[in-house]
């Protein structure tokens, strides 16, 4: 066949995406064995009711045909409202793009400020998809690595070293996926002055802003002067219990957002009318949203109480988000052997720490979308298997 583009070829270089244990696990799963799944971020509860009845309602009633690019009006108009909430910025429709789920805002991101030959900066670790959708504008990028030590919240001068001439964006994530982190109003600030300082477009993905412990949740986009350099990533997935419905949204500069508006005839050319009605409902009257909150709380400190008193691993970041952070090189300094022994000896399923950039090596992502008895037999198994691990170590001779 002819050759495919650069760009595409280009967006795991490595033929390698970090998933290999997740997918593995699957297969041993739907093969009958009993493993426990703890390493993708999706929720084990459905969508809640009146959501579904939403868009029952909507199939039935005929809403099955082609609807404006942007989003139904009704749609921005409720997510308008919610970015409000979440960022602490009066925000009006004509400041929202409807994508498909939070993945779709950030590909438009990427597309939407980066040209071949532009330079980003992301934070690591990072979502899964960060480096590829750069990759996929045809631009170059550098990982800033957050430290464990640091509780994964980054440091302001190593960004500022990573800028360079040509660099028009800078991507980060809090609450942090996969680490839990949520970054401080200090390192915010910080931000917030270099992206000032250079001109740089500011990609902030809030994505889980509903789900944290106590934690304040800050959002660049109300700092000064960065309302007209913020790109806020958001999404209906985590927070209302919407993963598979692909409901996402931009807020961002209305003038951004209509470029964006043409950038999404070409794309995706809009959301399906049933689901957009089934949106409407769900952020119209935020169903699941305490709920999802609290379950999640729940289920967090379920798991951290099982593991604690257990030497050998250390809790990183995890105040928000779906996921715990353990710092396992004390037991292997390569996480994803460990997580492969895992698997294999306790059917324990774990995303290991290089899937989300190099600063995460030495470290699994559990993730919290099980049960909390569930949650605690992982633990348990965790335990026995960290035990044997220690066990089989060899003693030192005095």
């Amino acid at each position: 066949m002819p050759t495919p583009s650069k760009r595409i070829t280009g967006i795991t270089p490595s033929g390698k995406d970090g998933w290999e244990v997740h997918f593995a696990a699957m297969r041993k799963k739907l093969a009958g064995e009993p493993i426990l799944m703890l390493s993708v971020g999706d929720h084990d509860f459905d969508t809640p009711a009146g959501t579904v009845e939403a868009c029952v309602a909507a199939i039935r009633g005929g809403y099955h045909h082609y609807i404006q690019l942007p989003g139904l009006p009704r749609l921005r108009e409720g997510m308008a409202r919610l970015s409000t909430e979440c960022t602490g910025v009066d925000t009006t429709p004509d400041e929202i793009i409807v994508t498909q789920g939070g993945q779709g805002a950030l590909f438009a991101v990427c597309q939407g400020v980066l040209d071949p030959g532009d330079h980003a900066i992301m934070i690591s670790p990072y979502y899964a998809t960060y480096p590829g959708t750069v990759r996929a504008a045809g631009a170059s990028f550098t990982e800033v690595d957050a430290k464990a030590e640091s509780g994964f919240e980054p440091d302001i001068a190593a960004i500022e070293a990573a800028v360079r001439p040509e660099t028009r964006l800078l991507m980060i994530n809090s609450p942090n996926n996969p680490t839990g982190a949520v970054y401080s109003r200090q390192t915010l600030e910080g931000i917030a002055e270099i992206c000032r300082r250079h001109d740089l477009w500011l990609l902030s993905d809030e994505v889980y802003w509903t789900i944290r412990a106590d934690a304040e949740h800050v959002s660049p986009r109300a700092l000064a002067g960065m309302k007209e350099r913020t790109l806020v990533v958001n999404s209906l997935s985590k927070s209302h219990g919407m993963t598979g419905w692909r409901v996402g949204w931009l807020t961002g500069p209305a003038e951004m957002v209509r470029h964006l508006i043409n950038l999404n005839l070409v794309s995706s050319y809009g959301l399906a009318d049933f689901v957009s009605r089934a949106a409407i409902e769900a952020v119209e009257n935020g169903h699941g949203v305490r709920e999802i909150a609290e379950r999640y709380g729940r289920r967090r400190a379920a798991f951290l109480e099982s593991i604690t008193g257990l030497g050998d691993l250390k809790i990183r970041g995890s105040e928000g988000g779906m996921y715990v952070m353990l710092d396992i090189s004390a037991v292997d300094p390569d996480c994803e052997a460990f997580a492969w022994r895992l698997l294999e000896d306790e059917k324990v399923a774990v995303m290991p720490g290089t899937s989300f950039g190099p600063s995460a090596a030495g470290h699994i992502r559990v993730s919290m979308c099980q049960t909390e008895e569930t949650l605690r037999e992982a633990a348990q198994r965790l335990r026995r298997f960290v035990a044997r691990a220690a066990g089989a170590r060899p003693t030192a001779v005095a």
